[in-house]
């Protein structure tokens, strides 16, 4: 059995991707994939746990789709830098062969980078260069990014969440979904408590049936939006805030705000909690 290092970022859960790795899963070989923690672009500060959490997002969403094929991966956020990120894994794991997955040569800086070459002449080892055009051919799942806060964990949330899968699955399409929740406060209690909500939504949604991942992000909704716009590919944005009487978030604008500043749709759910948890007494 060989051990087989996937550098990727971007690119993962790409068609192409897949292809390569699937027929060496199948032969035995086992898979470790390094994602290297890139910085957002959007915001004045770098919350480090949030490009972690990105890096790790990518990680959980490829082992839970990779699972549905009978495939287990290994996965480790990165260096940001994929030169070292690789040469890390490959210090760590040893591996006989390196899957590197990159944009086409026009977006990609890592091959402005030179980075096939220089893992090839670094390391000594076989080094297969895979380029994914997630422009043109997109994901073979639908990914939705889930932007919520407090009414992460409503049933109105869930509910929708549920239909679209269920609608995805309709198409023959697995449905994936990112759930981001803006921490307000900087690190301390606020995310704490914000940590705590989402670990408990990725329990919920996940004995729901559904393949998911989360992260904190930026504590300005907008700002935290606009990174996971940047760093996923997505289909479709759900944000959930509570009835207008009671939501910041939309006295704010941000639904429209968040419209005006991308192409895939967005929709909003209105989560009532204290409706919810009157209706179950």
């Amino acid at each position: 059995m060989s051990k087989v290092l996937v550098v990727a970022n971007e690119t993962l859960g790409g068609k192409a991707l897949i292809e390569a790795v699937l027929p060496r899963a199948k032969q035995g070989d086992e898979l470790v994939v390094v994602v290297p923690a890139t910085r957002p672009r959007h915001g004045d500060i770098i919350y480090l746990e949030a490009v972690r959490d990105a890096a790790q997002v990518r990680i959980d969403l490829a082992k839970s789709f990779m699972s549905e094929h009978g495939v287990k991966i290994e996965g480790e956020v990165g260096d940001p830098d994929p030169f070292h990120a690789a040469m890390d894994a490959v210090r760590e794991h040893q591996p006989s062969e390196i899957i590197v997955s990159t944009h086409p040569e026009t977006r990609s800086g890592w091959l402005r980078k030179d980075l096939v070459d220089h893992l090839r002449e670094e390391t000594g080892l076989p080094v297969h260069h895979v380029i994914t055009d997630l422009q043109a051919e997109g994901l073979p799942f639908r990914v939705t990014l889930v932007i919520a806060n407090e009414t992460v964990g409503g049933a109105a949330l869930a509910e929708r969440l549920k239909a679209k899968a269920a609608q995805a699955s309709e198409e023959e399409r697995a449905s994936v979904f990112i759930v981001v929740i803006p921490q307000r406060g900087g690190y301390g209690a606020h995310a704490r408590e914000a940590r705590r909500r989402l670990d408990a939504t990725l329990r919920n949604l996940e004995g729901e049936g559904l393949l998911v991942a989360g992260m904190i992000g930026d504590p300005d909704p907008y700002t935290a939006a606009m990174n996971a716009l940047n760093t996923f590919h997505v289909d479709d944005v759900v944000i959930s805030t509570f009835p207008e009487t009671r939501s910041g978030w939309l006295r704010a604008d941000l639904i429209k705000r968040v419209q005006g500043a991308t192409t895939v749709p967005v929709e909003h759910v209105v989560v009532d909690l204290e409706a919810e948890q009157a209706a179950t007494r």
